[in-house]
This record gives structure tokens, C-alpha cells and sequence, in this order.
């Protein structure tokens, strides 16, 4: 592709579709067509770089619309927004969603990934391929975690044109997951948020917290969602004032639920005490960690909630403008979503004066587009800014400087939630759930070889044999993955170990995000291992040299010794601790200092190769 203003024009799809989101040209130096008059002055060249943001959802609307990103398409909008081409190219081919060569206007992701890996995912895609070759009109992807694992194995279509068509199929078959790439309006609808709660429904469903409202309100009410105490914690949050908020968090113990555990208190107070305005709030709903779904949940089946903790949030560190980054695989959730934040601003509880406190603060949804790595805050950052999802290095941290350089307070959706129990029940009753140093209600997904998959509210403290027993372990047990790819295994007889950062730390291992994957003894582990060996080198950004050349060395290793045990498999095994501990110590992220973690448990824990 020329990586330059080219000759190639867009179509008037292509326009419409960035015009839709830019509105008309302003002058013909932000359109392809130029007269000689216009080359004697540049206008609104300042004013268009300020738009460099709306790239990612420029390149979703030529995307959405046409089912692939032409040159162009993409010289187009590069001129609306005076990106150069190189750049835009750059970022169009860094997410696994968009593609820049044609492909039919319908996509059939097939998730290949852990949970549906164990559910039969390759017996699928075969099916599916099988059933939709050449002259189909859909394209069929091989995808990494759709985060639909309570109901594996998953498929997601997507159909281009205006406007774009989604179809979800989990559990999928093969007759199902052709209807929805075939006919997405006639595809059936998905199951209620509330299935994926077993709990839901159930004796002891009264005492959950974060997912108390999940099948009891109408998602789609607001009045329904304020009946059942909405909006009681923002109230109290105006009554405290924004230092009362942060101290009430800081005393309830609240860490971080993404899995590094940070304080949201210290992170607030860090972010509100920066003399540099202003100030932003962050929601980072983009959990592509192979086995984690349960932001999705609590964004389709209470999504108030999370428009509420994000004002509060807000509130604290003196910011009036978030974001929401969520994934592009979430179409549900979107709706949801966009539903919800409509509905606030429309009765006055997000825009220039929320509940008439002269407080302003708005919400902007930002959807990704298919990047594992944007789930590290700073990759997050750029990727809203419209440029490549590649970490950053630290120092400076978020606080001082995150989004557009100013100080920025980034939180997972399961974090902001909590925020609600705290400032309703207070920080005293709150810290009283769980551990004292791990405080709190927390959620687990699990899935894998269970009989009831699906999100768990347990407090901290409630050992993995607990949690399992509730799931139902299906058939006997071979090992169970904690914290999903970026964890750790653990055999059947650690099954005493505690749900707290600091039991899974004691114990060697991690709680990571909550992910909970049980796998019996029908699953062939080195093919798991391998899987998630090719997750890490797909979803690697390349920046770094240990990540990038160390996950590519670390899948080639196992290819080898697959088919091997013993002593021939030893030299490969040594190369893997060698590469592994060079990722570990050398990698910018956590993505390549996690990259070896599952499969060093694996081979030191279980055994694996031998």
C-alpha cells in the first residue's frame, strides 16, 4: 500500500460513512478534491489535528459500513483529519477487527480460545468452514476470547452496512453460527444478563451486592434502576464532597479488580491533587483476557450502575469528562450502554449540571476494536488518542500525566462499581466483607469443565474448592487456570487456597482479574498451553524486543515439543525458562511479563512434558 496521498478515491459509501461522523467538509482541504485556488492558504488545519481522537472511530465507521478500510477510504479520512497516511495505516492494521484488503461485507469470528478450546471450538470452525467456503459471502475468522465463555463455544457475526448487523451465537453450533453470519436480524436473540449469574434467583441471591440488581431491574429502566436504590450513592457523594468520597474509599480498602490491586483511594487522591487541568476519568471495559466476561455482565444487565460510579468517580478526582473503552466484540453491552448514558443525560443526571449540584461531567463511549494489549492503561490512552495501542513507558505515571498528557484516573468496571456499596453501606461495613487486607465483595468467572458456568460473587477470603463446589465440577478434575492466560495453574489439591491477592501470592500463584478456568482430565493440556502460547505472540504489539521475539520463541518451543516428554523435550524446556525470564525482567508491560507465567506453572506445577 502507498503510504502517501495517493490517486485512489473513496467511493460515496466511504465518504458518507466519515462524514456521518465528521459532518460535510468545511473547505475542500479537509475533502479529496482541490481546486488551484486552494493551494494558496491552508484553513482549519489546527482545528482538524485536534481531532486526532476520532480516528479509531472514523476507521469503525468506514469499517462498520463497508466491512473493510480501502486506501481510499482511509486517504479520506486521513485529509479530514490531517493524519498522515502512514500513520493511519499504522493504527488501521494494529486492531484484528478492521482489515485494509476487501473481504465480504460479513464476518463470522469463531472464538478459538481456552474455554471454547475445551468446549470444541475446532470441531466448529471446521463445521463452520465447511459450510461456508468460497462464494459464501461471509468471511470466517478464527478469534481469540469473544468473553461469551459461560456459554462456550462462541461465535459473533457481523454484517456490514448502515447500519452495521450483529449476530451472537453461544452456545454455537454449526446450523447456528451459519444463521447468524447468514441472516443476523433472524439469528435468536440472546439470553438475559441473568443466566450468566447462577446465583441469580437463588437462596442467599439477597445477600449479593455488585450483582444484586442483575435480573432483578429492567436494564433498559431508569426508573427501575432508582426503585431499586440507583443514584443513592452519587446523592451521598454530593453530601460528602469530593474529599469525603476518596476517604471513604481509601478507608473501605478498595484495590484495583484488573488484577494489580493498586488502592483506587491513593490513585484518586494522586489524581485530584494535580495542579494541571484537566482532569480525566477512564473506564477501561476492554477484558480480553481469555475467561473474563464479567464487565460484560454488569454492563447488559445493570448499566446504570456503571454510568452512576463513573460520575462519582469523576466527582472525586475533579474530572468532567469520561470515557468508556469497551470492547468492539461487545455489541450488547454497547447498546446497553449508549441506552443508559442517553437516558441520564436526558433527565439530568450526566451533562453541565448533574442533579442541580453545578457539577458537570459527561460521559463518551470509545469502542475497541479487537487488541488485547489496550487493556494496559496506557496502551488505552493512545488508542483513544488515535494512535497505535502501544504501552508507554512509566514514569510519569496516569496520574500525572495519562490521557492527552493531563492528569488521568483509569478504573476496570468492577472497580467503579464498587464504589456504589461502599458510599451507601459505608467504608466501616464495607471493609467488614472479605479480608483485612483484601476487602470487599469480588467477581469470578468461571468456566471451563463446570456444570453451571458463569459469574460468581463470593467475598475475599472464600478458598477455590468453595467457589468450584458451587460451579459443579464436572468430571475429575486435571487442573484449574487462575487469572486466565496471564495466570497461573493449579493442580486439584490446592483447592484450599484462598480467593485474596495475598492467599494466591502465599501460594505461588495470582488472582489476576478473577478468571477461574477448570479443565478435566479430556482436555489435552499441551494443546492448551500451546493456544495460549499463540494468544501472547498474536496480541504481542511488538514494541518491545523481549515480547516480541521472546512470545514468538516461546510458541516455536512448544511446537516442538508437543508430541514429546522426557529428555528430549529438556533443551526446549531450559530455552523456555531462559526466554521466559527475559520477558519477565525486560518487557515495557505486563503483557510480556506474563507471557510465561501459565506455562511455567504448567510445566513446574502439573508436570507437564514429563
Amino acid at each position: 500500500m502507498d503510504l502517501r496521498f495517493g490517486d485512489s478515491k473513496p467511493t460515496d459509501e466511504e465518504r458518507a460513512a466519515v462524514d456521518t461522523l465528521l459532518g460535510p467538509p468545511e473547505s475542500s482541504w479537509e475533502g479529496a478534491d482541490r481546486s488551484d485556488a486552494d493551494l494558496r492558504w491552508a484553513r482549519g488545519g489546527r482545528e482538524a489535528r485536534e481531532r486526532r481522537d476520532l480516528l479509531l472511530p472514523g476507521l469503525h465507521a468506514v469499517n462498520d459500513r463497508i466491512g473493510w478500510i480501502s486506501e481510499g477510504a482511509l486517504d479520506y479520512l486521513c485529509r479530514r483529519l490531517t493524519v498522515p497516511p502512514a500513520e493511519a495505516y499504522g493504527v488501521a492494521t494494529f486492531y484484528a477487527m478492521f482489515s485494509v484488503k476487501p473481504r465480504p461485507a460479513t464476518v463470522l469470528h469463531v472464538c478459538t480460545d481456552l474455554a471454547c478450546a475445551a468446549a470444541g471450538a475446532s470441531e466448529l470452525c471446521a463445521g463452520v468452514e465447511g459450510r461456508l467456503g468460497l462464494g459464501s459471502g461471509v468471511s470466517v475468522e478464527r478469534s481469540p476470547c469473544l468473553g461469551l465463555c459461560e456459554r462456550a463455544p462462541a461465535a459473533l457475526a457481523v454484517k456490514a452496512g448502515d447500519p452495521v448487523r450483529t449476530a451472537v451465537s453461544a452456545p454455537a453450533t454449526v446450523e447456528r453460527a451459519v444463521l447468524a453470519a447468514s441472516s443476523p436480524d433472524s439469528a435468536p436473540e440472546e439470553p438475559p444478563a441473568a443466566l450468566a449469574v447462577p446465583q441469580a434467583g437463588r437462596a442467599g441471591h439477597e445477600e449479593l451486592v455488585l450483582l444484586s440488581r442483575v435480573g432483578v431491574v429492567d436494564p433498559a429502566s431508569l426508573d427501575d434502576y432508582r426503585a431499586h436504590g440507583g443514584y443513592t450513592a452519587l446523592r451521598q457523594a454530593f453530601a460528602i464532597g469530593p474529599a469525603g468520597v476518596i476517604r471513604e474509599v481509601t478507608d473501605a480498602g478498595l484495590v484495583g479488580r484488573g488484577g494489580a490491586a493498586f488502592p483506587t483511594g491513593r490513585k484518586w487522591q494522586a489524581t485530584a491533587s494535580q495542579p494541571d487541568h484537566p482532569h480525566f476519568l477512564v473506564c477501561n471495559a476492554d477484558e480480553s483476557e481469555p475467561g473474563t466476561f464479567k464487565d460484560r455482565v454488569v454492563m447488559e444487565g445493570d448499566p446504570y450502575s456503571l454510568v452512576e460510579s463513573m460520575t462519582i468517580a469523576g466527582y472525586a478526582v475533579g474530572a468532567h469528562k469520561g470515557y468508556l473503552y469497551l470492547r468492539g466484540e461487545y455489541p450488547r453491552a454497547l447498546e446497553r450502554m449508549e441506552h443508559a448514558i442517553g437516558q441520564a443525560r436526558a433527565r439530568g443526571l450526566l451533562g453541565d449540571d448533574v442533579l442541580g449540584q453545578g457539577y458537570a461531567f459527561d460521559i463518551e463511549i470509545r469502542r475497541g476494536a479487537g487488541a488485547y494489549i489496550c487493556g494496559e492503561e496506557t496502551a488505552l490512552f493512545n488508542s483513544i488518542e488515535g494512535y497505535r495501542g502501544e504501552p508507554r513507558s512509566k514514569p510519569p505515571f496516569p496520574v500525572e500525566k495519562g490521557l492527552f498528557g493531563k492528569p488521568t484516573a483509569e478504573n476496570n468496571v468492577e472497580t467503579l462499581v464498587n464504589v456504589l456499596p461502599i458510599l451507601t453501606m459505608g467504608a466501616q461495613a464495607y471493609a467488614a466483607i472479605g479480608t483485612a487486607k483484601s476487602t470487599g465483595p469480588k467477581l469470578f468467572c468461571v468456566s471451563g469443565s463446570v456444570d453451571r458456568p458463569g459469574i460468581y460473587e463470593l467475598p475475599f477470603g472464600a478458598t477455590l474448592g468453595e467457589l468450584l463446589d458451587l460451579a459443579g465440577v464436572r468430571k475429575r478434575l486435571r487442573a484449574v487456570l487462575l487469572g486466565g492466560a496471564a495466570g497461573g495453574f493449579v493442580r486439584p489439591d490446592e483447592l484450599d487456597i484462598p480467593l485474596t491477592f495475598e492467599g494466591t501470592r502465599e501460594a505461588g500463584t495470582t488472582l489476576g482479574s478473577g478468571v477461574v478456568l477448570a479443565f478435566d482430565d479430556t482436555v489435552p493440556l499441551p494443546r492448551l498451553l500451546l493456544r495460549i502460547a499463540e494468544f501472547f505472540r498474536d496480541e504481542s504489539c511488538g514494541q518491545c524486543v523481549p515480547c516480541r521475539v521472546g512470545t514468538v520463541r516461546q510458541e516455536e518451543a512448544l511446537h516442538r515439543i508437543v508430541d514429546r516428554t522426557g529428555a528430549a523435550a529438556a533443551s526446549d524446556i531450559a530455552l523456555l525458562r531462559e526466554v521466559g525470564r527475559a520477558m519477565k525482567d525486560a518487557s515495557i508491560c505486563g503483557l510480556g511479563q506474563t507471557a510465561w507465567n501459565a506455562v511455567e506453572s504448567a510445566i513446574d506445577r502439573l508436570g507437564a512434558y514429563e
